[in-house]
This record gives structure tokens, sequence and C-alpha cells, in this order.
């Protein structure tokens, strides 16, 4: 069975404060965090195509990149949308020309690089096995949930999980959540999940890395620093 990734790259970056240029262009020792996240989907054995939703006047800038730095699998780049729930549509209608309704679709932040291979495996084996899949985290601290009639609901953190990406669905599935909505008039589901959810898709979970993080800010980006030379520590000392 086929494995296709959506990564949406359309956002411009506005809480990163960046002004030359968009936060997944930011480079870390000569790297734009794009391609940091690209290699990940790309060296892994069991994905077969990446379709990446970009900001069109970085359409030539993220091709240059991916020439340069060896990216082999993109098989697509498409004009993002005005919300992330677009540019992800577009993703999919590019990705539905390249592989059948029954491939997995894993749709990722190209702001996101901290996954591992074995998240990605996680991703693929479940929607094969089991049908959409989301990757998590468990709740560190307490959610409080508001209700419209003043009162909290405190749910318990050991039943709590973060939803985090990649969201990995069954291509028949995610394409007809979109084209309901699109129907319906609705642009402002939050994530993939949010939408599967509202249409009554059942959604099963992974456990992926706490590292897994979204970098939206400068906090986020020193963090992805960090990591960056934990890794190189690793492969270099052996810790």
């Amino acid at each position: 069975m086929k494995n296709v990734v959506v990564l949406f790259a359309g956002g411009a970056g506005k809480r990163m404060n960046t002004v030359s240029r968009p936060k997944q262009f930011l480079e870390l020792q000569g790297k734009p965090i794009i391609i940091y996240t690209l290699e990940l989907f790309d060296t892994h054995p069991d994905v077969d195509g990446i379709v990446v939703a970009c900001i069109e006047s970085w359409i030539p800038f993220l091709k240059k990149q991916i020439k340069k730095f060896e990216i082999t699998k993109v098989v697509e780049i498409v004009p993002g949308g005005n919300t992330g729930q677009e540019s992800i549509y577009h993703g999919l209608m590019a990705a539905k020309k390249h592989f059948p309704d029954t491939a997995c679709v894993m749709i990722h932040d190209g702001v996101r690089p901290l996954i591992t291979q074995q998240t990605i495996t996680d991703n693929i084996r479940t929607v094969h096995e089991k049908g959409n899949c989301i990757t998590c985290v468990p709740a560190t601290e307490t959610f409080v949930v508001c209700k419209e009639n003043g009162t909290l609901d405190i749910p318990s953190r050991a039943d709590s999980l973060i939803a985090r990406a990649p969201q990995s669905f069954i291509m028949s599935d995610i394409c007809a959540a979109h084209e309901k909505a699109r129907t319906e008039g609705r642009n402002d589901f939050i994530d993939s999940c949010t939408m599967m959810s509202y249409y009554g898709y059942k959604l099963h979970t992974i456990i992926g890395p706490m590292e897994n993080i979204k970098i939206t800010t400068p906090t986020d980006f020193f963090i992805f620093r960090a990591m960056v030379e934990v890794h190189e520590n690793q492969q270099i000392f052996g810790f």
C-alpha cells in the first residue's frame, strides 16, 4: 500500500516576528527548517511521495533548496491557501493525482521537524491496520475546559492527550471530509483531526516524542536548535 505526505508550509509566521522570511524558511546551520522536516520523510523507506503546499511567492526558493539538499520524493509543490485548512486541501487534491484512494496520507507541519522515524512508521502501520490515526503526546499539565454556562470542566490528566502531527488518514476519508466541509462553507477547522472527529470518523492514536513541537515562536526555535545539537552530540560522542 502507498504512503504519501502532505506537508503544509503556507503560513507567514507572524508570531515569530521575523521580517525577512517566513518561519519555515528560517535557517539553522545553513539549512531551512522545512528541509529538516522534509529530510525525515524523504529518508524513510516506506514514504512513497511528498506534496508540499507552500506560500506561492516562496515556491521558487523552496525548489532550489530541495535540489540543493537532494530531497528526492517531492512529487509536487502547490500554492497554499488563505487558511491552514485550505492549504491542506490544495495538498490533498495534488496527492490524489499521484496516489490511490487507499493510500495513507500523513498531514504534517513544515515547521515540525523533531519527529522521529519511528513516529512515521507507527503512523503508517496504524492507518493500514486500524484506520485514521493521530500522533499525540501525554498531557503533562491539567486542562481546564470553560463551558458556555460559566462552569469549568477539568478532565483527568491520565485520560488526556495532546494532539500533534503527523495526523494520518486513509486518502478517501480525509478527502471526503474536506469536500463536505467545503460544501457546508466550513473553513474554520483548527486541524485535520478536529474536522474528522466533527464528521464522525473514528480516530486512533499513537504516542510520539515529547520534543515534537511546532516552531511558532522564538522560544520554539531555541529549543529546536538545542535538540539539533543534542542529536549531533549523540552521533559524535555516543551520548
